[in-house]
């Protein structure tokens, strides 16, 4: 960051950018606890402390000796107003080195980063859309003018202007389950390019509005290089969780399996009962797969899970190795731990779930970023 004589806004992508060039980065967030509690900015060089705005109001006294004299200060709030007004305090007393994350935190948790994944064997390339202030994931695969999305974010403007840039249309549309964190961009994106929706029927029971099966072993084409896309049934996380196998190459695990942790069984309050199959879908299922499948989820925990090139992904046979969670072969105790072993749920899941099943249609923006505020605990622990 650059010294200024006067307060300036630093956009979200740039604060992304920062962390990513693991520059030291000092951020004072001043939301309420609670909020800061439950949800922050972090990262391997970031310094992060909580003084709420309303403990800044008459006075920047509880700041004292808080701040550095040798560092600039990225002030964070909810949506970027409360941010201004302590980094203008700030910058009346002195401080020229004071920025405001433009959008506060509902800019971050809206953000979404593409980075290309791979190539694929038959030509295309595969991209991965980093959600980072959610730790959400989603996918463009590419091959010649045609493309396909999966698990789509709300901000579908994102995919529309990528595919756009490359020259592509965006023939088809998936989700590889019904997710509980996040409003699924999915239908929205499919209604609004014309493009075919799937999802899987496992997941469909409740569902209000017309798509089309996302059977297992169902296997789509993508553009003229012929890229194979084929789902696999891995229910555990939902009852219709799948995963997609992209070129026998690439594995798109949904919330099945992730970088550090496995999905949780209990979002639909059936936690006993789809332990044993996810145990199945990961013992059993994943087992028979190469394990030089590269695997891709649809959620990361932290920002220590992407590699130098901004990427999720690792190979399976890898994560056989050491992520904590598939070492348990006991079926028994396997249980207890997806059971037993789970963060707090996902902010309004049960309200989500119905926007995403068609039940409950919310007009107003404002209240869908509010239902989606915060990490997105899909995983057996964070």
């Amino acid at each position: 960051m650059t010294e200024s004589t006067s307060t300036q806004k630093m956009p979200v992508p740039k604060v992304f950018e920062e962390i990513m060039d693991h520059k030291p980065l000092f951020i004072l967030d001043v939301r309420n606890e609670e909020d800061y509690g439950d949800w922050k900015i972090e990262g391997d060089a970031v310094t992060s402390i909580n003084v709420p705005y309303f403990d800044l109001l008459d006075d920047l006294k509880p700041l004292d000796e808080k701040l550095p004299e040798d560092q600039s200060v990225l002030v964070v709030c909810a949506k970027e107003g409360s941010s201004e007004y302590v980094a203008e305090q700030l910058r009346e007393e002195g401080r020229t080195d004071v920025f405001v994350m433009e959008g506060g935190m509902k800019g971050w948790s809206q953000y979404l980063h593409p980075v290309k994944a791979g190539d694929l064997p038959n030509g295309g390339s595969l991209y991965q859309f980093v959600r980072v202030g959610k730790g959400c994931l989603s996918y463009m695969i590419v091959s010649g003018k045609q493309a396909l999305v999966v698990d789509a974010a709300r901000m579908t403007d994102v995919y529309e202007h990528f595919a756009k840039d490359l020259g592509v249309s965006i023939e088809h549309v998936v989700d590889t389950h019904l997710h509980a964190d996040h409003i699924s961009g999915g239908r929205k994106l499919a209604a609004s390019t014309g493009a075919r929706y799937w999802l899987p029927p496992g997941d469909a029971e409740r569902v209000t509005y017309d798509y089309t099966q996302l059977a297992d072993g169902t296997t789509l084409s993508v553009g003229s290089s012929g890229v194979k896309v084929r789902a696999l049934a891995t229910p555990g996380h939902t009852s219709g969780s799948t995963s997609i196998v992209v070129d026998d190459k690439y594995l798109l695990s949904g919330d099945t399996l992730f970088v550090q942790s496995i999905g949780r069984p209990d979002l639909a309050g059936k936690a006993g009962e789809w332990a044993l199959d996810l145990y199945s879908s990961l013992h059993e299922t994943y087992h028979n797969l190469s394990p030089d499948l590269h695997v891709l989820p649809a959620h990361f925990a932290t920002t220590g899970e992407l590699d130098d090139s901004g990427r999720v992904m690792a190979r399976l046979g890898t994560l056989f190795e050491r992520n904590s969670s598939l070492g348990v072969d006991d079926k028994a105790e396997f249980e207890r731990m997806v059971t037993e072993n789970l963060p707090p749920q996902p902010n309004a899941y049960r309200e989500i779930r119905e926007v995403n099943m068609g039940q409950l249609e919310v007009d107003d923006s404002a209240k869908l970023e509010e239902m989606e505020i915060g990490p997105n605990r899909c995983a057996v622990s964070d």
